[in-house]
């Protein structure tokens, strides 16, 4: 405890330090953060550009979108970086702190954003005569400005404890990223109020993640009712895209945060880490493109303007 202090800067531990491996991963990760940037900046235009598209399962595509965009940006520059760095990766306290926040704003609003969407999903297929009613583009907006709003309140909720945690000199982040579990690993003082913030944040998700799950109940219900074959499936295409996104986020994240100790390493974090962070953000534009036949329309219809 003599070695204390407020500490000035982190050392980033990186996904790895081998040279060998540290010039291809920069290329995977470059060309997936391209793929992320183009890909949900192509819903957000095709959203914006047709008018058809302003209904509210659009909205909260569109916020989607430009949450994950927000998400890999938080996380992938400062990656790209330290491939580039040889030795020690050190980051300042101020930017950490700054970059554990934007981590996770992002996170908390994709988590609530998928749960407008089962929402809207579950009032389209169980309740259709009375959809426009329930989900008027008002209600819509309140339910995205609500998912934004609870996103910034966990961030908050995480950020505000940890700027009075102490920590050691020539603290070590055994991560790729300033996120909270190794920000208090690393920490020298008492964090019993960070646990307990981040013991609320798993209930956050996890609340999130059941009411997607009540939400698909209620729908696998009604679907299993419908007595043609053809309207169960075009009942369960509605909502394949979104059950495929909350399975690689919502899924791993909620393992993530409470799996065993006796499973946990540092390697399986930072493969957790990178498929709800890098890979979901560039997997939900394919996923909600292929899988939607108003979206490739209207994208094709700009891209032969475009020719």
């Amino acid at each position: 405890m003599e070695n204390q202090t407020s500490g000035t800067e982190f050392v980033l531990l990186g996904l790895t330090r081998d040279p060998l491996l540290q010039s291809p991963l920069f290329t995977v990760i470059l060309i997936t953060y391209l793929i992320i940037l183009l890909g949900n900046m192509v819903i957000m235009m095709v959203i914006r550009t047709d008018l058809h598209l302003h209904s509210p399962m659009y909205i909260v595509l569109f916020h989607l979108a430009l949450v994950d965009i927000c998400y890999a940006t938080a996380v992938v520059p400062k990656m790209l970086v330290n491939f580039l760095v040889k030795g020690s990766i050190s980051i300042a306290v101020n930017a950490c702190m700054t970059q554990m926040f934007f981590i996770s704003l992002s996170a908390g609003c994709e988590v609530f954003m998928l749960s407008v969407m089962a929402y809207d999903r579950y009032v389209a297929i169980c309740n259709p005569l009375k959809y426009q009613e329930a989900m008027s583009k008002h209600f819509c907006y309140q339910l995205v400005g609500s998912a934004w709003a609870m996103g910034l309140s966990y961030s908050v909720l995480n950020t505000i404890p940890v700027l009075n945690i102490q920590f050691c000199g020539h603290t070590e982040i055994k991560h790729f990223t300033c996120k909270l579990p190794p920000l208090l690993s690393a920490a020298c003082s008492a964090t019993f109020l960070s646990k307990l913030t981040l013991f609320s944040a798993v209930i956050f998700g996890s609340s999130s993640f059941l009411l997607i799950l009540i939400s698909y109940i209620y729908i696998i219900a009604t679907v299993l009712k419908i007595q043609s074959a053809e309207g169960r499936h075009k009942a369960f295409c509605t909502c394949i895209s979104h059950f495929i996104a909350v399975g690689l986020l919502c899924i791993t994240a909620l393992f993530q945060y409470t799996k065993p100790k006796s499973v946990s390493s540092i390697i399986l974090d930072q493969v957790l880490s990178t498929q709800y962070s890098i890979l979901s953000p560039m997997l939900n534009p394919i996923i909600y493109s292929l899988k939607n036949k108003d979206l490739k329309p209207t994208l094709g219809r700009i891209l032969k303007k475009l020719q």
